[in-house]
Parts: C-alpha cells; sequence; structure tokens
C-alpha cells in the first residue's frame, strides 16, 4: 500500500529541504526524496565549498601584500591538498546539517530516483547511476523505494553543468565546476570558458594562487547579466591582476595534448587563435534536471528544458509544483528558498502570500573584486522606456574602504526620475555582497531616494558609499 503524504518533495537542495520543513512547520506530512546527497548542489559542490577556496585566496592575497599594512612576514605558500580538504569538510558539515533538519522537523527521507507515474503518486526506484563523488553517507534512517502518494509534489531537481557538444568533460584536462573544486594537482594554466558568476569565481580563485588564467566569452561584455558599467569595472580589475580577457568570440574545438590542451578561439570578426593551457573549465551555464521524472506523461509544459510555473510555483498541472533551478532562471540558491517558502504557504491555503519578483532578487559574484546587484540595469531602466537618475559613488571616496586598503569600488543606483523609486542597485568592490541586502530590503519596499536620504548610515563602514550614491543621483554627494 502507498504512503499517504500531505506533501513530497523531490531533491533536497536549498529549495527543497527549505519546502520540506516550512511544510513541516504548517503541520503537514512530509517526505522528500533524495538520490545523491542531502544539501544539493550549493552546500556539496556550489555556494558554500566554493566560498571556502576563495576565502582561502584571499588570506593568500593578504599574505602577498603584508608589507602594505605594515607586517613582515617571511616565506609562505600553499598546500593545495589541505585546501581542497578543508573545503570538502565544510560541505560535509552542511550536508550533515540538513539530515539533522530533517529529522528535527520529522521529515521522512526516502533515497532513491522519484518518477511521477500519476497525479498525486510518485514511484522511487534505487539509484542507476553512482552519484558524484564524494559522496556523504546516506542518512541512517530512511525510507525504502516504493510507491509513494502524496496531495502536492513539488519538484526541486536542480541542475547541472551545461555540456558543449565536441567539449565533453573528461575529468582530467577539460573540467566542470566538480573537478575544478578538488585538483589533484594545481594547474598552471587554465583557460576557461564562460564570464559567468562561476567562471569568474574559479579565474579569481586560481588566479590568486598564481595561475596563468585566460577567459573566453560569447558575448561582448563579461558577467553579461550584470551593469555593463559595473562590468566593464571587473575587467579592469581582472586584467590588471593579470586574467587574461577575451570576449566577442568561442572556442570551437580543443585539442587534448601530452600537456593539457589546446583551445582553438574563434572571435567574432574571424580571427582565429590558439591557446595552450594545462586545463579547460567549462562554465558555460546549467541545464535543467528534468529528465526521467515522468513530466511528459503528466503534462507539465517546459520552457527551453525548464518546467514552467507562475509567481507562486504552480506548474500547469493541479498538485504539481516547481521550484528552484529547474524552473529556470534565476538559477540561485536563495531564489530557490524564496520560492520554496511561497510555494508550500501558497499550498496551505495562507492568505497574504506574495509571488515571486524576480527582479527583487538579488545577484552576488564572490570573485575578487566582489559583485552585486538588484533590480534593474541601466540599459533595462532605458528600454523599458523609463527615465531615470544614476548615482555613483567610488569607493576611493569612503574612509572605511582606504584604511581597509580597499579603495578600488563603485556604488551605482539607478532611480526612477518621476516618481524617485530606487530601480536598481549594482556595486563591485569589497563586501558588497554583505551589502547589497541594504538595498534589496530597499526594492522590497519601494523606497525612494527621500526614504534613503534620510537614512542614517554608520561611520566609518562601507555602507557609506551606498548613501552617498543615492545623493548623487539627485546631485548632493558630499565626500566627492
Amino acid at each position: 500500500m502507498a504512503d499517504q503524504y500531505d506533501l513530497l518533495v523531490i531533491g533536497a537542495g536549498p529549495g527543497g529541504y527549505v519546502a520540506a520543513i516550512r511544510g513541516a512547520q504548517l503541520g503537514m506530512k512530509v517526505g522528500i526524496i533524495e538520490r545523491e546527497h542531502m544539501a544539493g548542489i550549493c552546500s556539496n559542490w556550489g555556494c558554500i565549498p566554493t566560498k571556502a577556496l576563495l576565502r582561502t585566496a584571499e588570506v593568500y592575497g593578504h599574505m602577498a601584500h603584508a608589507k602594505d599594512y605594515g607586517l613582515s612576514a617571511g616565506e609562505f605558500g600553499f598546500d593545495l591538498a589541505a585546501i581542497v580538504d578543508r573545503s570538502r569538510k565544510i560541505a560535509g558539515q552542511m550536508n550533515n546539517g540538513v539530515q539533522f533538519l530533517m529529522k528535527k522537523n520529522k521529515v521522512d527521507i526516502i533515497w532513491g530516483e522519484a518518477q511521477l507515474t500519476a497525479p498525486g503518486e510518485i514511484v522511487v526506484k534505487k539509484m542507476t547511476k553512482p552519484p558524484v563523488e564524494p559522496q556523504w553517507p546516506a542518512p541512517k534512517t530512511v525510507l525504502p523505494e516504493g510507491t509513494y502518494k502524496a496531495k502536492n509534489i513539488i519538484i526541486a531537481t536542480g541542475a547541472r553543468p551545461r555540456v558543449l557538444p565536441g567539449i565533453e568533460p573528461d575529468g582530467e584536462k577539460i573540467w566542470t565546476y566538480f573537478e575544478a573544486m578538488k585538483p589533484a594537482k594545481f594547474p598552471k594554466s587554465l583557460v576557461i570558458m564562460g564570464s559567468g558568476a562561476i567562471g569568474m569565481e574559479f579565474a579569481s580563485f586560481y588566479r590568486s594562487l598564481g595561475a596563468d588564467v585566460t577567459v573566453v566569452e560569447l558575448l561582448p561584455t563579461i558577467l553579461p547579466v550584470e551593469d555593463a558599467e559595473i562590468a566593464a569595472h571587473v575587467r579592469k580589475r581582472f586584467e590588471k591582476r593579470g586574467i587574461k580577457m577575451i570576449t566577442d568570440a568561442k572556442v570551437a574545438k580543443v585539442d587534448k595534448t601530452a600537456s593539457g590542451i589546446t583551445a582553438h578561439v574563434e572571435l567574432k570578426s574571424g580571427e582565429k587563435s590558439q591557446i595552450s593551457a594545462d586545463v579547460l573549465i567549462s562554465a558555460v551555464g546549467v541545464q535543467c534536471n528534468t529528465e526521467n521524472l515522468g513530466l511528459e506523461k503528466l503534462g507539465v509544459k517546459l520552457n527551453r528544458g525548464a518546467i514552467t510555473i507562475d509567481a507562486y510555483g504552480r506548474t500547469n498541472v493541479p498538485g504539481v509544483w516547481a521550484i528552484g533551478d529547474v524552473a529556470g532562471p534565476p538559477m540561485l540558491a536563495h531564489k530557490a528558498e524564496h520560492e520554496a517558502v511561497v510555494t508550500v504557504e501558497t499550498i496551505a491555503g495562507l492568505k497574504g502570500v506574495h509571488g515571486l519578483d524576480k527582479l527583487r532578487v538579488p545577484g552576488c559574484t564572490y570573485c575578487e573584486p566582489q559583485v552585486a546587484s538588484v533590480g534593474l540595469t541601466e540599459a533595462k531602466a532605458k528600454e523599458a522606456g523609463r527615465e531615470i537618475k544614476v548615482g555613483r559613488f567610488p569607493f576611493i571616496g569612503n574612509g572605511k574602504a582606504i584604511a581597509l586598503g580597499e579603495p578600488e569600488g563603485l556604488v551605482k543606483t539607478i532611480f526612477d526620475a518621476k516618481t524617485g523609486e530606487l530601480l536598481g542597485a549594482h556595486m563591485v568592490g569589497a563586501e558588497v555582497t554583505e551589502l547589497i541586502q541594504g538595498f534589496v530590503v530597499a526594492v522590497g519596499l519601494e523606497t525612494t531616494e527621500e526614504d534613503l536620504m534620510h537614512t542614517i548610515f554608520p561611520h566609518p563602514t562601507l555602507s557609506e558609499t551606498m548613501k552617498e550614491s543615492v545623493l548623487d543621483a539627485y546631485g548632493r554627494a558630499l565626500n566627492i
């Protein structure tokens, strides 16, 4: 006899496990189905362990510039195995933490591969392929394979690295982010395909430790989703660090050689060149994990490989919901978590639930320098026909930035000229991934320039650059 649930969640990543917890909080009987690892890509292979690597690179960079702070240091170096081990241990800690949260909230864990076989019905089978290594121990208490029924099903199966034909990763000379996070040997040179967040973070990490790095981007600018002015600032900083940036170009072919790879690069202008390196990292985006779920049988609609949903996570099939990467961009863990709460509260029938507004989802890239943004870029605001006011404030005008030895950075704010509403904020520089939340709150509250001008920012802090940017949009900047 099939077990009956109020809610079954397929996938235990950030979206899935948060959905399970919120469902349990609202009194639902909840089960979560996972085939590889609790906590998903984010905690095991993405958000958290990459930040551990980047923190190592940051500290290493500070060591190299100790004399700039009046300090002296002897010879120093790095132990790659220890760096990777620290990152993997942190990932394991996150994995165990999610298992604890499932137990705490009395969520049943069902281990295996899920397939929707009928409305409200899921068949779970043993995994047909080994999970990505290393695999953390499976939860001690899990339910067996079999048939499970639920009033509502949330699909939170995430996404995986996109693979280009002819440039398939082999785990040795052509990497995805999986291999890039746990290299057995430090590559002295790399070619990175793609200048999105993943590509830029790995470019930053490997360059900080001394590798020769070349980034190849198909579009005219790096960080394509970011404001063009901010992206240009990042490019300048990357090139200053010795990272080569090639835009309006593609890697047409990759030859494997005895010593590494040769990437055949073709510019949009028709010019061709070859780059030899130890390794190529493919960071050309991700694709949704929608295969073998039974979506076609139930008639669940897809759009460019992603499950089609509304602002509340509904698909076109009653009782079937989707959240996170599998439901399309922006493919960010915090977006998935927010969608999870919105969707579960909608399922529960709570009043006053606000659907997801993607313009209010912040984006962060943790390279050096950091990049963060929310809302419309200047170009998008103009495309929308908005009359705008734009403010800018450089970090060089901020006392805390100078004291930190981080004077290179920029805060840019975009306002509706008629209403004063904050339409977008874009930042580059030290700790902007922490600062952006102030603007996220402001956008969410539909804050105007007057509200922000009357807000007192503490001194001395980097956050003062935020207020100065607002003031600058209206010709009132004080410290520049």
